[in-house]
């Protein structure tokens, strides 16, 4: 298959074996995410879990990255950043065989704060897993074929989180609770295993050439840098004009995050759906998906991935407002098919634009305060979103997340 693929676009020999990799790596995160990720807030709100936990259950690894953002990104600039990836995710992944005991050992609500400590400890090594993988992309996947590498891992990640999705819901529904999701948990487990493993064969590729007296390790400065905390810090970035790139980042990923955990809330205590309905749906989002990443590359070479990448921003914002007008399975299963589309064409083109602005010499840099400013917005958004709902109610606040969304989206379209 991948033969066939690569002949037809006449990628050059040298990069087929990092692409491969980077295929097969993204397809066992869809088994990974399509089975013990996905269902994860759905099983912690079947234990009674509140929105507050729900919010602290997908923001508490962001404390920690908050912390080690910035010295992660300096850290990567001494080390092969393949190598360092790989490690990174073993420490990560391992994390998830601990989510398969937790029912035999503890009961509910011990369960709840478990899966949040666990949450807290996994964001030590994802830090520089995250800030890593997008340096090695960049590194292992030349410019000009960033949006054809992203458009078939988004096609991948969508069939294997399809079936993933599918086939958890069918086993959750027909194994007793709590037991189909331990089943859950260990497939993800070894699917994100198998992700570590094609990672470890990913090598960067010769960099292009740079301008006399360029430095490929590090700008201008950055040695003495190192001896001043001030300058450590790397404040320069802000005043870069990736500065205001972040900035309109930071403003689409707080809106992003606002009313994620009020999702399953929504959908188990308001639209009383089945594990597997939710399976269904989540596999109706990925085939949206999987339709708007074939049509990627086109969209990228005709409109450039920045205005791509907004465009799909505003068409996100419509699925929280939705949502809180659907009181039924079916308007629910519409809104994934919407909302599959729309996260299918920020989820190709936002990384490829954010790379493009991104100077090829400093990239973990401002890679980490990339990562800074979106575990930033998981915290603030997870727990804001939830806190705010709890007074103003699940619809009202989705409808307010939706319409800032669409803000945010128009920020980044505007200034970014």
């Amino acid at each position: 298959m991948f033969r066939r693929i690569f002949a037809q676009t006449s990628v050059p020999p040298e990069y087929r074996s990092n692409f491969l990799h980077l295929f097969f790596d993204i397809a066992w995160v869809g088994i990974l995410s399509g089975s013990s990720v996905n269902f994860l807030s759905v099983y912690a709100t079947r234990l009674g879990a509140t929105g507050f936990q729900i919010g602290l259950l997908g923001s508490m690894g962001s404390v920690v990255s908050l912390l080690l953002a910035i010295p992660t990104g300096r850290w990567l600039e001494r080390r092969a950043t393949n190598k360092a990836v790989f490690w990174s995710s073993i420490a990560y992944r391992l994390f998830y065989f601990l989510w398969i005991p937790l029912p035999w050992i503890l009961g509910k609500d011990a369960q709840v704060w478990a899966l949040i400590v666990i949450a807290l400890a996994m964001g030590i090594p994802v830090v520089p897993l995250s800030v890593g993988f997008n340096t090695l992309f960049a590194e292992a996947v030349p410019g000009e074929w960033r949006a054809y590498v992203a458009g078939i891992r988004n096609v991948l990640l969508s069939i294997t989180f399809m079936i993933s999705s599918l086939g958890s819901g069918y086993l959750l529904d027909h194994v007793s609770f709590p037991g189909g999701y331990q089943l859950l948990f260990a497939i993800g487990a070894l699917s994100a295993m198998m992700s570590s493993l094609h990672l470890y064969f990913i090598k960067p590729v010769a960099a292009p050439a740079l301008p006399p007296g360029q430095s490929a390790l590090a700008p201008a400065g950055q040695v003495a840098a190192a001896r001043d905390w001030r300058r450590a810090l790397r404040l320069d970035i802000w005043r870069s004009p990736f500065g205001r790139v972040l900035f309109v980042l930071l403003l689409f990923h707080l809106t992003q995050y606002l009313p994620v955990p009020l999702f399953p809330l929504y959908n188990v205590n308001i639209l009383k759906l089945t594990d597997a309905q939710i399976g269904l749906g989540t596999a109706l989002f990925y085939l949206a998906f999987l339709f708007a990443s074939t049509q990627l590359v086109r969209f990228s070479r005709k409109a450039g991935n920045h205005k791509v990448a907004s465009y799909g921003m505003l068409a996100l914002s419509f699925y929280p407002i939705l949502l809180s007008f659907s009181h039924g399975v079916a308007p629910y299963l519409a809104l994934q098919a919407l909302g599959g589309n729309a996260w299918g064409i920020v989820a190709g083109a936002q990384p490829n634009y954010l790379l493009e602005k991104v100077p090829e010499n400093d990239r973990p840099a401002h890679l980490a305060w990339y990562t800074m400013v979106v575990n930033a917005c998981i915290l603030v958004g997870s727990l804001a979103g939830s806190f705010l709902a709890g007074f103003i109610g699940l619809s009202l606040a989705l409808i307010i997340f939706g319409i800032l969304r669409f803000l945010a989206g128009y920020a980044v379209l505007k200034w970014g």
